[in-house]
């Protein structure tokens, strides 16, 4: 019984403590909490004195830096197009026309109104941006980082590669530095800096994911670009913003995202874009080389679906190449003796592979020049010589 009571009187000491030590840790945390400076609402904080060594350059990362080097250079591009609504073509039918009498509906116009990004190409007011983001709009409003709003006019629009140009009236402008795209490999740094869902000069960060994109790739066929693929995070509004790489240059423009994606975005290569802007800042307008031909990367399955049409009428033995499935009547190609069931194996003596490396090639060439063209036809090797003419409008290849 005595050691008992010296067990018990242990127990009570040890669990004295533990409660005068709780006590003591929870004294101690309110004191600490008591002593924590209270937050300062945002409105009043902007007037406190920052601290010396938060801001200096020695304590920035890349990004911090590359954000800081370009966000001045990157706009806001608010646009306003008039559209109109149609009737729908059944409300013309005269059973309407006799029930609503004068009260039929009429066309509706209304202002639509949409927000983008841009960047700063030179100082006295050349801006680049999306096509899609100024198309309709012949000015534009466009915002400064710093709060200056400035008048636009927009110079030129490329709906092929979705590029466009704005011109404003100012001087000494804050420019970015175009770097070089064709060098870049997948996994290195990408930050992209825009306007995405209205907020000004948002930056995110991620890698590139991977080069060379095409159209069909990305879900826009009638544009004709290789696109880098990145994961830096890209919504409404970024578009026409710039993508940069871990030295603040400026290697594409941010175009699209797919609806159906999680964490991609797709940009311009800046060597495209510049190409581009060059010849709109120019002429206005960009006139990409044609061919008039409708052409698909073969596939096993894919040739065995092509020989099953009977509209196509076609008798196809290979599995791989790029095979022509139309030819547009009297359009350069047609001219020239291109034949649906052609699979083209070279342009230029450059080996293609896929419909895309031939757009590309196509793209590369110039209107009026001729262009070498092999293809295999029923076995045989044919040389084929083209001259590309203009891109028509409502054309697809």
């Amino acid at each position: 019984m005595k050691r008992l009571g010296v067990y018990l009187s242990l127990l009570a000491i040890g669990a004295g403590a533990g409660v005068g030590g709780g006590y003591y840790l929870l004294s101690q945390q309110s004191k600490q909490t008591q002593e924590t400076p209270q937050i300062v609402p945002t409105a009043f904080s902007k007037a406190l004195p920052i601290p010396s060594g938060s801001a200096s350059q020695e304590n920035l990362n890349f990004i911090a830096r590359a954000a800081q080097k370009v966000g001045p250079a990157v706009v806001r591009i608010d646009a306003a197009r008039q559209v109109s609504q149609q009737v729908p073509e059944s409300f013309d039918q005269p059973f309407f026309r006799r029930f609503f009498g004068q009260d039929l509906p009429i066309p509706r116009e209304y202002i639509e109104r949409g927000t983008g990004s841009g960047f700063i190409l030179s100082a006295d007011g050349r801006l680049l941006t999306n096509a899609h983001v100024v198309e309709g709009a012949a000015r534009v409003k466009v915002t400064l980082k710093d709060g200056q709003i400035y008048d636009g006019q927009v110079v030129g629009i490329d709906k092929v590669t979705d590029v466009a140009v704005v011109k404003i009236n100012a001087s000494d402008l804050p420019t970015v530095t175009l770097g070089n795209a064709e060098n870049l490999q997948p996994g290195e740094w990408a930050i992209a800096i825009g306007n995405p869902l209205g907020l000004d000069n948002t930056v995110t960060v991620g890698i590139i994911s991977a080069l060379g994109r095409s159209s069909s790739d990305v879900g826009v066929p009638d544009k004709r670009v290789r696109f880098i693929q990145t994961d830096a995070a890209i919504n409404p509004g970024n578009s026409g913003g710039p993508l940069l790489n871990a030295a603040g240059e400026v290697i594409g423009v941010n175009t699209a995202i797919r609806a159906d994606a999680q964490g991609l975005g797709f940009a311009i290569p800046i060597e495209t874009a510049q190409r581009i802007a060059e010849q709109l800042f120019t002429k206005g307008k960009v006139d990409h080389p044609y061919l008039g031909i409708h052409m698909v990367t073969l596939s096993p399955e894919l040739r065995e679906e092509l020989n099953r049409d009977k509209e196509l009428n076609l008798n196809i033995t290979a599995e791989r190449g790029v095979l022509v499935i139309r030819v547009v009547p009297n359009s350069p190609a047609a001219k020239a003796g291109f034949r649906a069931g052609d699979i083209i194996e070279r342009v230029s003596g450059q080996k293609v592979a896929t419909a895309a490396d031939v757009q590309e090639q196509v793209e590369k060439s110039q209107i009026g020049t001729t262009l070498k063209v092999e293809v295999n036809r029923d076995g045989d090797t044919k040389t084929l010589t083209v001259e590309p003419g203009a891109f028509p409008a409502e054309q697809e290849n």
